[in-house]
């Protein structure tokens, strides 16, 4: 009794061990379903299967894999009555459908038939059913012994949770979506109402309040500074305030940690760049960069940012931009792990990040709006500067400006020498 279970088991952890990377990995529901499904009919030496995925209105079983069959629709698909939802919810692991059992889970009136498969596995997370696996014949023999069964209990529950995860992913995605086409359907209200969803954005974290309204200021004020019209500037206020859009699917208890992030919550927290792209790429936004602000504000001109590495100028304009508002102001923030550097250590930081990291153009234009309101705070009084009596501060009001004209003006030549390498000019 003793080898007919540790057989079994070790078949199903060696199963596991290959389903584990795709199941943790960036994979979307179809390469997950199809990797899951391989595992599952190579450990049960299946000839045919499918993974099916439950949908509502009208209650279905529907396809998202298959494989080894001669014909197979692009999506299958089993309507299901009351009892079969039951059975399917209620069962007890892997079921052998033989004679009228077929008919007690699947409906008969399907797009395939249910002749096609001799076992069924019921994939549920809390007793809630997501899908079910189904395989057809094996080789070398028709019918599903006890031991292979038992394999393949053992693995669905950990498809069952994969499947789930995909499925509460899409819907948070598809429900934030459909928050933001509302948004994009009221265009006079555009301002006010992204800056209310970019409140909600920072609820998570109580360091992160005010983080992505600050970055839509500190963005628009740069291109302000670049010379930018005021479509281009009213962009990239949107980008900032939508920029971290995809924190929302990760885990509030990582926000809050006080100690190094574990490889799996830094690849979480990385995530929130692509599932960020994933929410707003499917908005009609009356401008076209926020989706690629949105993937790409962590990346970094010499290449080592993040999700795609990209380098130089394939960093565009606005993406720099962002990624510097992005840094000032975190910099200038408290973290659960760090305290916030003050003003003149954070302008230092900065221009000592250019050119490596960050582009040096739209860090001097940050400088360039420090100056102003440094300029604008001194004692000294300049009445020709009439333009600076009117002008919006571009620092947040709650942090003291604390650093010189002069203070700025040395990092920018200290940025500018290292830019031109010590290299003197004679005119």
């Amino acid at each position: 009794m003793t080898n007919s279970i540790t057989k079994p088991s070790i078949v199903a952890s060696q199963a596991l061990a290959e389903l584990g990377p795709v199941i943790a990995g960036e994979c979307n529901l179809q390469q997950t379903a199809t990797a899951a499904l391989e595992v599952v009919m190579s450990c049960a030496q299946a000839k045919t299967g499918a993974l099916f995925c439950i949908q509502e209105r009208p209650t279905m079983l529907a396809s998202v894999a298959s494989k080894g069959f001669a014909f197979f629709p692009q999506t299958a698909v089993f309507p299901l009555l009351p009892k079969h939802l039951h059975a399917l919810s209620h069962a007890e692991g892997p079921q052998r459908l033989t004679g009228d059992r077929r008919d007690l889970f699947l409906s008969s009136n399907g797009n395939i038939s249910n002749i096609w498969f001799r076992c069924l596995v019921p994939l549920r997370v809390q007793g809630r059913l997501v899908g079910a696996l189904m395989l057809g014949d094996r080789e070398g023999a028709s019918d599903y012994p006890p031991e292979i069964l038992h394999q393949i209990g053992e693995i669905a529950p950990f498809i069952a949770v994969a499947i789930n995860n995909h499925q509460l992913m899409t819907t948070l995605h598809e429900r934030t979506a459909e928050n933001l086409r509302l948004i994009a359907s009221v265009h006079s209200f555009w301002d006010d109402a992204l800056e209310a969803f970019a409140t909600t954005i920072d609820v998570k974290d109580p360091h992160q309040r005010g983080h992505s309204l600050r970055v839509g200021h500190y963005s628009a004020g740069i291109g302000e500074a670049l010379g930018m019209g005021a479509t281009e500037v009213t962009e990239l206020r949107a980008a900032g305030f939508l920029h971290d859009i995809g924190k929302v699917t990760v885990d509030k208890h990582i926000f809050s940690k006080t100690s190094s992030l574990a490889p799996n919550e830094v690849r979480e927290m990385n995530d929130h760049t692509v599932a960020g792209h994933q929410i707003v790429s499917n908005v009609q936004f009356p401008w076209h960069g926020i989706p690629e602000v949105v993937r790409s504000h962590h990346e970094r001109v010499d290449g080592s940012g993040y999700p795609d590495k990209l380098r130089g100028n394939e960093v565009s304009l606005p993406v720099k931009i962002v990624a510097v508002a992005d840094t000032f102001d975190a910099m200038l923030s408290d973290r659960s792990y760090r305290k916030k550097m003050s003003l003149g250590e954070c302008a230092a930081q900065l221009s000592w990040l250019a050119p490596s990291k960050l582009d040096a153009d739209v860090v001097h234009a940050l400088l360039i709006q420090l100056r102003r309101d440094a300029s604008h705070l001194s004692t000294v009084p300049r009445p020709w500067a009439t333009e600076e009596k009117t002008r919006k501060q571009f620092l947040d009001p709650e942090i003291p400006c604390n650093i010189s004209p002069t203070d700025i003006d040395n990092l920018v030549s200290e940025m500018n020498r290292r830019l031109n390498r010590g290299r003197a000019f004679v005119t």
